[in-house]
């Protein structure tokens, strides 16, 4: 049975552990979250989704040598904002292949999705989905979003708590009513994992 865990570190970052490879996913710069933790943690590889300093420390990493990449990623160009990106930037949304377990990390996306990108996240294990508003999606495009695409579990991030995150965005505790009871939606705390095996 294939496995891959999914670690939480705050914010937007994750690291998924699969096959003796771990990835780390939009790790932030010390000080640039308010309330969050400095990072260090150990990974084979990493991965940011945009240029801003709460999504792209790589400094905050060490990279261990893991051999070849045994999972396959798909990448989305997508906006940080619903203006083509004028405003902060293009993000991009990644789908991990693990042995057929698929996880999509959404970045700092800032805008609906379109036909062809809701097509190409259909079948996700996970998916990995801002919530916070402000600088993202929020809850209610959020919950839009993992109606459409429908993953066998979705984690928000980027979203705010009672020690951490911004405060322009929602408090994780508002966020939840907007998603539909019939999704499977898994809030981790700072080091929390879930497993997903298939």
């Amino acid at each position: 049975m294939e496995q891959v865990k999914v670690e939480y570190f705050g914010h937007s970052c994750f690291r998924l552990s699969w096959g003796g490879q771990r990835i780390v996913l939009d790790p932030y710069a010390d000080g640039s979250v308010p309330g969050c933790p400095k990072l260090r943690l150990d990974a084979e590889a990493v991965y940011c989704s945009h240029a801003h300093r709460d999504h792209n420390a790589v400094d905050c990493v060490r990279l261990h040598e893991g051999g070849a990449r045994r999972y396959a990623v798909t990448e989305l160009e997508t906006d940080h904002d619903d203006c083509g990106g004028a405003k902060r930037g293009r993000n991009t949304i990644r789908i991990f292949d693990f042995g057929g377990i698929r996880v999509a990390h959404f970045g700092d996306l800032g805008r609906p999705l379109t036909a062809a990108e809701t097509q190409a996240l259909q079948g996700l294990d996970c998916a990995l989905i801002p919530v916070g508003g402000y600088y993202t999606i929020d809850a209610a495009q959020a919950a839009a979003i993992a109606a459409a695409i429908a993953p066998r579990m979705v984690i928000p991030m980027h979203y705010r708590t009672a020690v951490s995150g911004f405060d322009v965005i929602a408090d994780i505790d508002d966020v939840m009513p907007a998603f539909d009871e019939t999704l499977n939606v898994v809030t981790l705390t700072y080091g929390g994992y879930a497993v997903l095996e298939k």
